[in-house]
């Protein structure tokens, strides 16, 4: 009997279309789909085989998910864990890799859209904007699942660059008094809920008076927190040194070289 590898496939972040070619015929060759039901577009499950079997993970324990997985390995089944945006960010999927391994089962991962570079192309934004910020910051602010003390909110603020904060929104208040310790009143921020889902919206603030917003709006999960100078009128000002006309490189020389 053939067996084929566990594929673990990023959706991205609600918009079926947004799901990679790759992983859109992984579901499609299914036998058995595992999804994060609360989290995956209900759409992305029509590619898959109307015969192949589909379990919602959003009230399973890892022991059952790796039973279906596992057992769908043996079976000789084609097996698809569906995570949301890139599995690689806050997925969960390393604990399921290592439970894998230990039974030796072979597994793939085709990445996904993150709900970050969603939002950014929704808000027509660059997240690195030469000379302003060239570092991007993916966190997200301790709650019930710990953070490491050394990668306290507080100090990464510090660099002051740009920030992309999952899972925070319900504690915004901590947040943004977190971030305060670093950037000024009037750095603006955007909360960016379920990107790119029908329902989806962008609420624009700054540090100042963002809590007050979100708060209003009742937002507490599913939710994105974007700030720093990147997000500023003043970045639109400057250009990279790839197009300058007096910049030389590889392809291309310099009118100071003409």
């Amino acid at each position: 009997m053939k067996k084929h590898p566990i594929i673990f496939v990023g959706a991205g972040p609600g918009d079926p279309e947004l799901i990679t070619v790759k992983g859109k015929r992984a579901i499609e060759e299914a036998d058995i789909v595992v999804y994060a039901g609360s989290l995956v577009a209900p759409e992305m499950l029509k590619w898959a085989n109307p015969r192949a079997q589909k379990y919602d993970s959003s009230g399973m324990t890892l022991e059952e998910t790796h039973r279906v997985l596992a057992q769908g390995y043996h079976n000789g089944h084609r097996v698809v864990r569906l995570h949301s945006g890139d599995p690689s960010l806050y997925g969960a999927i390393y604990e399921q890799m290592v439970k894998l391994a230990a039974d030796d089962i072979p597994y793939e991962v085709v990445p996904g859209v993150s709900a970050v570079f969603a939002a950014a192309a929704k808000l027509k934004r660059e997240l690195t904007v030469p000379e302003v910020s060239q570092t991007l910051i993916i966190t997200r602010k301790a709650g019930r699942t710990p953070v490491p003390e050394r990668e306290s909110l507080a100090s990464l603020a510090a660099h002051r660059t740009t920030i992309a904060l999952y899972l925070s929104v319900a504690n915004i208040d901590e947040v943004v008094n977190d971030l305060l310790t670093a950037y000024s009143p009037d750095t603006p921020v955007v909360v960016a809920y379920r990107v790119s889902w029908p329902d989806e919206q962008f609420v624009f603030g700054t540090l100042e008076n963002i809590a007050q917003e979100v708060k209003k709006l009742g937002i507490r999960r599913q939710a994105l927190i974007l700030t720093g100078p990147a997000f500023s009128d003043t970045s639109k000002e400057k250009r990279s040194k790839l197009y300058d006309k007096k910049f030389s490189h590889g392809f291309r020389k310099s009118d100071l070289h003409l």
